[in-house]
């Protein structure tokens, strides 16, 4: 992937290699199709997954990629299951947050099955708030970076039933979301599913059956077949009352 995009409108900070796709792929497609430069960040290789190895899945996480159309991937290859949130990975969010200066970023659930999935929403709002503060410096490649604070901060929903502040209809773009996780074919049923690797709880075949039962069930919420929900720590605003749905 080409690393040296300028500035992004829309930036995905997930945990592992195909939380993105499963939580936001619809939403990453439909803004992509407005025209809008959007990149994926992943802050872990996913290296204690029981099926694959780190090799498979960023050969997947790559293919995953031109499916959805974004500009950028990147891995900080953080510690799968260890990684914390203090100083130094921090900074490390912080760098990318400067680095591609998104107007909106979207996060892991804040309260999850996985416990990567919460730690990592932390570390990415602590982050968020922390990467708008100039007197918090930051270099990469030798560069002073500027402080950058993106607008708006969202959460995905992901295994844990929330109830979303906000829903997002994707659906003209489901087969291409169901495309994108099935790229990760170490990871999900599929027709080149491995039966000599252990079965996992997101590799039966009815796990993506739930996945698009509650994008259904968003869906009806809004009035459209597929939605992706999305929570925020913060009121949202609206210009125009006729904008909602």
């Amino acid at each position: 992937m080409d690393y040296s995009a300028d500035k992004l409108d829309l930036l995905v900070i997930t945990v592992h290699p195909d939380d993105a796709e499963l939580g936001c792929a619809g939403t990453i497609l439909k803004h992509v199709s407005l025209g809008k430069k959007v990149g994926l960040v992943d802050l872990t290789q996913g290296e204690l997954g029981t099926r694959g190895t780190v090799e498979i899945r960023a050969e997947e996480a790559a293919n995953a990629s031109k499916i959805l159309g974004v500009e950028v991937r990147e891995n900080l290859k953080l510690r799968d299951g260890f990684f914390k949130n203090d100083e130094e990975e921090q900074f490390d969010v912080i760098r990318v947050i400067r680095k591609y200066r998104p107007e909106i970023i979207i996060s892991n659930a804040l309260f999850d099955r996985h416990p990567d999935h919460g730690r990592s929403g932390d570390l990415i709002n602590d982050a968020c708030f922390l990467a708008g503060l100039r007197k918090i410096q930051t270099l990469l490649d030798g560069q002073m970076q500027e402080p950058h604070r993106p607008r708006l901060l969202l959460q995905s929903i992901q295994d844990y039933y929330i109830k979303p502040d906000i829903a997002v209809d994707i659906s003209n773009f489901w087969e291409k979301k169901v495309e994108s996780i099935k790229a990760y074919q170490s990871q999900f049923f599929n027709e080149n599913y491995r039966e000599d690797e252990p079965q996992t709880y997101i590799s039966n075949p009815d796990f993506l059956q739930v996945v698009e039962a509650r994008a259904r069930e968003y869906g009806k919420y809004i009035g459209a077949k597929y939605a992706e929900g999305f929570t925020c720590r913060r009121i949202l605003g609206v210009d125009n009352l006729f904008d909602l749905r």
